[in-house]
């Protein structure tokens, strides 16, 4: 969940001489601070050093990364004909600069943890694109998605298509595990979900499984979970919102789950940070199938010997309860 990040200052020194997405851009460099992430603060898996909306930019809507406001769509869709406008390109071509960055990764990772490669998810895309930033309510999507319900299935089905051949180049170039990030869709109700999103979430993750784990993961999502688990994951992440426990009744056992520490409790002393990984593993009830996370990404102000606090006290009371 965002491993590499301002937070680290061996990022922040390659991050003086290259903007965000041309870091995205630079094989190199994001093997680099993919690697040093993990070196740093000892995790288990390394997740490759990317973007989820990168595979929006070969669409030509004009995405930017300006300081202090985040991402920006500068040519947005706003109407059925700006869907119409929108053609698909070889994944394998466009974003092949990702694919070099994993193959790079391994290699430096030298088979000491796994890599985990991942991707916007349909619905999380789509309201980038229509809404040209972030945004609270999502006025402007659901708007959309309620009044132009083809061209928003459209829209969906082409993401969809998308994000399958980007997640199959990722599995190709070496990642071990994919996770699809559906990090605003916790603002549908579950109707909607239903309606217009799971089916494409679900054709985005088609035969995935057969090639390695997949992670499906959305934030403030608690009721939307077992919809979650239909659409597809071997793994269903869950953010701080929700008990793990009765989260992972909700979704089966038969699945795995990964969460959930709020990541504003990385500010606690080091202390408090080990109760709440206790509380949260003692949830898990020793199940096969946790992985510990965060329940959304890291932040950038966030202590660096905090988060490796709270790597070491995960790793201590796993192997007390083993």
């Amino acid at each position: 969940m965002r491993q590499a990040g301002r937070y680290m200052a061996e990022y922040r020194a390659v991050r003086d001489r290259l903007g965000f997405l041309e870091l995205c851009h630079h094989p190199e460099a994001a093997a680099e601070v993919t690697v040093t992430a993990v070196e740093r603060l000892g995790v288990d898996a390394a997740i490759i050093f990317a973007d989820i909306l990168l595979v929006l930019e070969p669409l030509g809507v004009g995405l930017e990364f300006s300081a202090g406001d985040g991402p920006v769509l500068h040519r947005p869709v706003h109407t059925p004909a700006d869907v119409a406008r929108l053609a698909a390109y070889d994944a394998g071509d466009a974003l092949a600069f990702v694919y070099d960055a994993i193959r790079r990764t391994r290699q430096g990772l030298a088979g000491r943890v796994p890599l985990i490669g991942f991707s916007g998810a349909p619905f999380t895309l789509a309201s980038y694109l229509i809404e040209g930033s972030g945004s609270r309510h999502y006025v402007r999507t659901k708007s959309f998605m309620y009044e132009h319900p083809a061209a928003w299935n459209d829209l969906l089905a082409l993401l969809a298509r998308l994000i399958n051949a980007y997640l199959r180049g990722q599995i190709g170039a070496g990642a071990e595990a994919v996770q699809l990030f559906d990090s605003w869709v916790g603002c549908l109700s579950p109707d909607d979900y239903r309606t217009y999103v799971l089916p494409h979430s679900r054709a985005a993750l088609e035969g995935l499984s057969a090639h390695v784990p997949i992670i499906h993961f959305g934030a403030d999502t608690g009721g939307l979970l077992a919809l979650m688990r239909d659409a597809g994951g071997d793994v269903i992440g869950v953010d701080w919102r929700v008990d793990l426990a009765s989260a992972w009744s909700t979704i089966g056992h038969d699945h795995a789950i990964q969460g959930n520490l709020d990541p504003v409790a990385l500010f606690a002393p080091p202390a408090e940070i080990r109760r709440q990984a206790a509380a949260i593993l003692g949830r898990a009830g020793r199940r096969p199938g946790h992985i510990f996370n965060l329940g959304h990404g890291i932040l950038p102000q966030t202590p660096v010997d905090h988060v490796r606090a709270l790597v070491d006290a995960v790793h201590e009371l796993s192997a007390q309860k083993s």
